[in-house]
């Protein structure tokens, strides 16, 4: 069944989706009320720090995806670890391709239309994120249940 490759997976993702629902609805929404004085320092410092919080759960998410993809367990449907990488690919396109360029514009200053882009283009991740942790826990239940 391989639980502990399964645990360190749902365990990476819920913690991501977690953290990406409070970025959502919490962290994100409040960068506009920081004021123009503070702003780039609190940018700068929020891209700094948040690399260490979401760098080692990201790395182990991607690779438990990757060892799901070569060796799944059994009792888990075979669409099932593609459906969560390209879940996974998702999220992580959008990261580079919207929200790090977001962040790096943001460098340079307040922009509030910037921090609404940066709010209404993360629901991709939000959303991926999300499907990704039920999927993960479906995981561990259909190679549990095939004991």
């Amino acid at each position: 069944m391989n639980l502990p490759l399964l645990l360190a997976h749902a365990a990476s993702t819920v913690f991501m989706t977690g953290l990406i629902w409070f970025v959502q609805i919490v962290h994100y929404p409040l960068a506009a009320q920081v004021g123009e004085g503070a702003f780039i320092a609190y940018q700068e410092a929020h891209m700094s720090r948040t690399s260490w919080v979401v760098g080692p759960p990201m790395l182990i998410e991607a690779a438990t995806t990757t060892l799901l993809l070569v060796q799944p367990p059994s009792g888990i449907p075979q669409w099932a670890p593609w459906l969560g990488a390209v879940l996974l690919a998702t999220v992580w396109a959008s990261t580079a391709f919207l929200q790090v360029p977001l962040h790096g514009a943001l460098t340079g200053g307040l922009d509030v239309d910037r921090v609404g882009r940066l709010v209404a283009t993360n629901w991709i991740r939000t959303i991926g994120w999300s499907l990704r942790a039920t999927l993960a826990v479906a995981l561990i239940f259909w190679a549990w249940s095939a004991r």
